[in-house]
């Protein structure tokens, strides 16, 4: 047996004035059997996130955690079947090593986060939740997935979030990585230029819960003949709010009836209600808003 190659990781780029980097607010660790997969972390807000010191992003190569001359990560599954496992020892040895280099260099509290498509749904609020962590470590699977046992020992030591992006299955978990690091990344201190950027995303905690946002314009005011709505030059900043919460609702009610369908009613203001009556949506006999039933002739 041979002993593995020196570990590798990825690191921040440094700014070009490092006196403006700031503590971390979130570490994220990611092992993958394909490292470059991640190196989108490296631009846009993440990148500059990390550039600041933001974000503090260490990406391994799950193989430097094996010992036979092929690297192998995946094994055939007991039981039969197609597709391969991949196996405990590479996972566990790279885990361990993982936690007590970052529990060496002062993290805390790590939470591990595992893309799979029979995890719970990734949401607005989950994004939240992570983003309130100090220490997030990302294990992207290949394959048929990763030896059960795996979760099961990490759970016994650590919080364990399997979490879905959606109902769909990919190669692999790595675009999932991308996806939930710019989600959560996005709403660290800072990372914003605007701090209330995120205030009226879709699905935002506060009013725009369970809702998509409405449709946004920029200059110029006209554009090979149309316009934008008048009632977003008129300054009148009580007026504006409606508007967009009433497009809200519009989209959603469009889009994702299934959301308008799931929410507490007591949500929605007067003005929401007729909104809702004005879309053909109706407050149901359990209180809840549904369509309303279509008129149908005796």
């Amino acid at each position: 047996m041979t002993a593995p190659a020196p570990r590798t990781a990825a690191t921040s780029r440094e700014p070009a004035d490092a006196s403006s980097r700031v503590a971390p607010s979130l570490r994220l660790d990611a092992l993958t059997i394909f490292p470059e997969y991640l190196d989108p972390l490296h631009v846009s807000l993440v990148g500059k996130a990390r550039a600041r010191g933001q974000l503090d992003v260490h990406v391994h190569d799950l193989r430097d955690w094996t010992y036979d001359r092929h690297n192998t990560v995946d094994d055939t599954p007991y039981g039969g079947g197609p597709g391969m496992v991949m196996k405990t020892e590479p996972w566990g040895d790279a885990l361990d090593e993982v936690l007590a280099d970052g529990y060496e260099a002062g993290a805390r509290e790590p939470v591990l986060v595992v893309p799979t498509p029979s995890g719970r749904p990734f949401t607005q609020r989950l994004a939240v939740e992570l983003s309130a962590r100090p220490w997030l470590i990302f294990t992207p699977a290949r394959y048929e997935g990763i030896d059960r046992r795996v979760m099961e020992e990490y759970a016994t030591r650590l919080p364990v979030y399997e979490v879905s992006i959606g109902d769909y299955v990919l190669a692999g978990g790595e675009a999932a990585v991308l996806v939930i690091t710019e989600a959560v990344a996005r709403l660290l201190p800072g990372v914003l230029g605007n701090a209330e950027s995120h205030r009226d995303d879709s699905f935002a905690p506060g009013a725009m819960a369970d809702l998509l946002e409405g449709p946004v314009y920029t200059k110029p005011p006209s554009w090979r003949g149309r316009g934008i709505p008048d009632v977003l030059l008129s300054g009148h900043h009580g007026r504006i709010a409606r508007w967009r919460r009433d497009e809200a609702l519009a989209r959603t009610v469009a889009h994702r009836p299934d959301l308008i369908a799931r929410c507490d009613p007591a949500a929605f203001d007067k003005k929401d209600r007729e909104t809702l009556s004005i879309l053909g949506w109706r407050q149901g006999p359990d209180g809840r808003f549904g369509p309303a039933p279509s008129d149908v002739e005796e």
